[in-house]
């Protein structure tokens, strides 16, 4: 279902419960979609099924060990020598 910004405004906890009740409730701002309103056990389980495990990383396709050694910054590594 889709709400006008001013209608989920003023009728919020209608809003609220139709979200509850029906699941994700789209917002509209002139004529645009904007937002959702999404019941909490379901955004949980959206964000959980977006964010793979290492074990998906590990043995799934694409670049596997890509943002895991940072960049060397400006500093040298350390010669042995001395006493």
């Amino acid at each position: 279902m889709s709400w006008q910004l001013q209608d989920a405004k003023a009728r919020f906890s209608e809003f609220l419960d139709t979200a509850l009740r029906e699941g994700p409730q789209i917002v509209t701002r002139r004529g645009v979609e904007t937002a959702v309103l999404v019941p909490l056990d379901e955004w949980q389980r959206l964000k959980a099924a977006a964010r793979p495990g290492l074990k998906e990383l590990l043995l799934g396709d694409g670049p596997r060990f890509e943002n895991i050694v940072p960049t060397r910054g400006r500093w040298r590594r350390r010669t042995s020598g001395g006493a």
